[in-house]
């Protein structure tokens, strides 16, 4: 025991496996017990050992090793380990020889076998009913670094190598993986599926289903076959998410100009899944909700998700399969820029969505997240493996995303697709860092570009400019913005854009200091305008219309604070409809959150809200909407007494928009039904009586007829709240129909949509009841999430209760990979007072992991910001009144 520990020692604590030796090829054949939910293995892994040594070190987890042995290649000689050491808290496997190892080729032969787990990672099962009976399939999820669950291997995104799989599956089922089907062989009700070998890849992109699917299939013009496994009888809720995968390779070949390396391309929907989707090589793996369509049951919202999200993992296919990040550093190479190219190829493929107006909703989040102390640096150094886990948030897709649009904008459309083709060439096969990413764009630009982005992605936050104008100078001053209020030091090369009455008057220039000035004198008397206003020619109508508007249609990842006068002659832009569908949204969303950091009144924030009451582009509202959710949150603990006229404040800003009614109409924009959809839940979950009537006759109509029209797939939602928020202990009617619905709904759309509402009563007894139902088995564990998403106010007590009391279960049962974090963020972030954050950080003192750590900070610290909102709310003393004669007003 002792001499094992010694062996161990020399290779604990260490970010990254020792380079002792590199492979080249795994040659891996697996074999599945779907009833025994076991599988048992042997990896043959073809090595370069860099220097004579008497060790390998290498990835496994929760694997029991077998037979090991050690070819050298030169003289076929094979050696076994004296010993074999596995260490779980490191996640290696260390083989120890009794003679060093000579430099050059051999093989590591290794048998193993472990468990199907539950936990929806590495190789994992998965629960379905086939005709009554409860079965499982198995699939994989193996980034970031759940491979080593899997099979032993050199676990690291840089050690790329050829993968040669072969799988023994019952003969009924079918096996995918990432190349084509090569062969079979059947051996009883046993078969033996070999795939071709891949081209190099990373491990966290390899990928096995085993399972029951039908299929439909397409090809493309470069004869990439692409198929879409749908659970049997459902191939036709696969087609839209075929024709979106089709277009996207077509789309992405032409925009990178580089092919599609693979030939296939399969897209799965598994019955549980930990997050939306993933872009295994060549098979692509999805959450049901997120890649099957349905034309009755799925929402406008939906489809659009299914959009982007595959428009998002087939970008991946040359953004992190093709070219990949060296370490986890710079995970969001991957994330960020398949975010932004999805944005960009939806666009293309649907113009009329207005999708890059949606994308400010999307990126929002990340702004809100880089605006907390405990925010991260977009490259954040990963001293732990398992700790990637919890980058995989706003920082890496939202902010990423977010600033590849910011310097898109600045280099021009044409150098940024040109300097991306040529990164792609560069780096096809192999790994990349972000230097080399900004050491392209810099070549192809002239630009400096590393100076520039460096000042983004190796520190934390984003500036707060501050805009004062004197005479035709305006005075710019950047500090970094921080929610909780405190002055942050960060400094920022910022690209600054402008515009002056029109959007044909422009300007742009960096700020690269903390101060900075510009004449804008000759946008005062700027020939093109479209307006031919000209403070020479006319100065009443040019005072008329006169007003500022910095970071045009929001492209640069920054607020702006203006001073009185300009915020003021903004207001009246927005009022006269001057002010662009993006910039109306920015103002808002900035202006917010000045208000939250204390830098502005909530009474000024109100105020401009009414300004936005007969807007009707459906991104501008459905921000609206966010900010009346996030303001009562904090205004029920503040002024409990009057919270309800808030709400009547809020029913009749948005009233204006409601007269799109609950019924489709046929032809309709696609944006018109999703304004639909947001605004009748607002109203439902506002308390306006009307909205409540239309949608319990309604509800009443679905449960007579659960193909009523009197209830779309986009409205059902409005229903569900407008019913849950009716629904105590002593009146559960419609909270048992709404059970039963579930239980008997056959798609997935369904079971979301309630899940999402179930939680909503204002009755802690129920929404204790809810959450028990929740993470009972009637629930597919991945769907637990949705739930927490919607509790109510008057039940987080319960659900804080709920979480602490069930701890030991959760962890047993969901463990802490992608879906934990929401246990965490949905939960406790419902609290806005000091003294809960205290409670919350008392109970996981002893409890906290690397797998959660920095989360549960975060979330500690929104429950702080708010709670320094609310008391900012209660020293406004005539907020009450104000509040009720906007109320009565109407």
């Amino acid at each position: 025991m002792e001499k094992k520990q010694s062996i161990i020692d020399q290779f604990k604590g260490q970010a990254r496996l020792p380079r002792l030796a590199a492979p080249r090829r795994y040659d891996l054949h697996l074999k599945l017990d779907l009833v025994a939910c076991s599988f048992t293995g042997v990896v043959r892994v073809g090595l370069a050992v860099a220097e004579a040594t008497k060790f390998l070190v290498l990835n496994a987890l929760e694997l029991a090793i077998g037979d090991v042995c050690f070819a050298d290649s030169a003289d076929q000689k094979k050696v076994r380990p004296c010993d074999v050491v596995m260490d779980d808290e490191d996640e290696i496997l260390v083989l120890a020889f009794d003679e060093a190892l000579g430099c050059g080729e051999g093989v590591l032969t290794v048998e193993f076998s472990g468990m199907l787990n539950a936990h929806l990672k590495g190789l994992y099962k998965c629960a379905y009913v086939d005709g009554g009976e409860k079965k499982y399939m198995a699939a994989t999820q193996f980034e970031a670094v759940d491979a080593r669950r899997c099979f032993p291997c050199w676990d690291e995104p840089a050690l790329k190598a050829a993968f040669q799989i072969t799988l023994d599956v019952p003969l009924e089922l079918t096996a995918l993986s990432n190349m084509p089907i090569l062969k079979e062989k059947l051996n009883g009700d046993i078969k033996t599926v070999y795939f071709e070998e891949s081209p190099m890849m990373s491990t966290y992109l390899v990928a096995v289903v085993v399972g029951s699917f039908d299929s439909v299939e397409e090809t493309t013009a470069d004869g990439i076959r692409v198929r879409v496994y749908c659970p049997p009888g459902k191939s036709d809720n696969g087609k839209f998410a075929l024709h979106v995968a089709v277009k996207a390779l077509e789309l992405y070949t032409r925009y990178f100009s580089v092919p599609y390396p693979l030939p296939k391309l399969d897209m799965v929907a598994v019955p549980e899944f930990a997050g939306g989707a993933m872009e295994n090589y060549g098979l692509i793996i999805y959450r049901e909700n997120d890649m099957l369509h349905d034309e009755l049951q799925s929402t406008a919202a939906k489809k659009q998700r299914i959009t982007v999200v595959a428009m998002h993992e087939v970008a991946h296919q040359w953004f992190g399969n093709l070219v990949t990040m060296e370490w986890w550093t710079h995970l969001w190479l991957n994330e960020g820029f398949a975010t932004w190219v999805s944005y960009m190829a939806t666009d293309n493929l649907f113009p009329e969505w207005k999708v890059w107006t949606q994308f400010l909703q999307y990126t929002a989040s990340g702004l809100h997240m880089d605006s907390l102390e405990k925010s991260h640096p977009i490259e954040v150094e990963i001293i732990h493996a398992r700790a990637v886990l919890e980058i995989f948030d706003a920082i890496s897709y939202e902010k990423g995303s977010a600033v590849i649009q910011m310097l898109q904008s600045y280099l021009g459309d044409a150098i940024f697709q040109k300097s991306l083709s040529s990164y792609m060439k560069r780096y096809a096969w192999k790994n990349a860092k972000t230097e080399d990413l900004w050491s392209v764009l810099t070549e192809e630009s002239g630009v400096e570009v590393t100076n520039l982005m460096e000042t983004w992605t190796k520190q934390k936050g984003y500036p707060l400019i501050s805009v004062n104008l004197n005479g035709h100078i305006l005075a710019f001053e950047q500090s970094q913005f921080l929610l909780s209020g405190l002055a942050g030091e960060g400094l920022w090369i910022v690209p600054i854009t402008l515009c002056l009455g029109s959007y044909e008057r422009q300007k742009k220039f960096l700020l690269k200091t903390r101060c900075g000035e510009i004449d804008i004198s000759d946008l005062f008397n700027s020939p093109s305008d479209c307006l031919g206003l000209s403070e020479e020619n006319d100065p009443e109508k040019f005072k008329e219309h006169f007003w500022i508007k910095i970071n045009i249609y929001q492209s640069g990842f920054y607020r702006v604070k203006y001073e009185d006068k300009l915020a003021t002659q903004l207001i009246k832009a927005i009022e006269s409809n001057y002010v662009s569908a993006p910039d109306k949204f920015g103002i808002l969303d900035d202006t917010h959150a000045l208000c939250q950091a204390g830098k502005q009144s909530l009474s000024s924030l109100l105020t401009l809200m009414g300004v936005y009451r007969k807007d009707i582009d459906y991104t501008v509202v459905s921000n609206l909407i966010e900010v009346c959710y996030n303001i009562v949150k904090v205004y029920y603990d503040a002024f409990p007494d009057s919270v309800d006229y808030l709400r009547q404040y809020f029913i009749n800003i948005l009233r204006p928009s409601a007269e799109l009614g609950w019924e489709s109409v046929s032809g309709e924009p696609h944006l018109n039904v999703l304004l639909r959809g947001e605004i009748s839940m607002a109203l439902a979950s506002f308390g306006d009586e009307k909205t409540h009537e239309d949608a319990i006759r309604r509800f009443k109509s679905l449960l007579m007829d659960r193909n009523t029209p009197l209830l779309s797939a986009d409205t059902k939602r409005a229903a569900y709240i407008a019913v849950m928020r009716k629904t105590t202990v002593a009146s559960r009617n419609y909270f048992e129909s709404l059970l039963s619905i579930y239980r008997e709904a056959d798609t997935v759309q369904e079971k979301e949509r309630i899940l999402r509402h179930l939680a909503a009563s204002p009755d802690p007894d129920i929404v204790m009841e809810v959450l028990n139902f929740l993470a009972s088995d009637e629930v597919r564990d991945q769907d637990i999430i949705y739930g927490f998403r919607g509790i109510s106010l008057e039940g987080r007590e319960a659900a804080w209760k709920w979480l602490k009391d069930h701890w030991d279960f959760i962890l047993n049962k969901y463990g802490t990979g992608l879906l934990f974090t929401n246990f965490l963020t949905d939960i406790i972030a419902l609290f806005s007072s000091n003294e809960k954050a205290d409670e919350v950080e008392a109970f996981f003192a002893n409890r906290t992991t690397l797998a959660f750590a920095m989360n549960l900070k975060q979330s500690i610290e929104q429950v702080r910001i708010k709670a320094r909102w609310v008391q900012n709310i209660k020293q406004e003393e005539s907020l009450p009144e104000l509040i009720k004669q906007l109320a009565i007003k109407g």
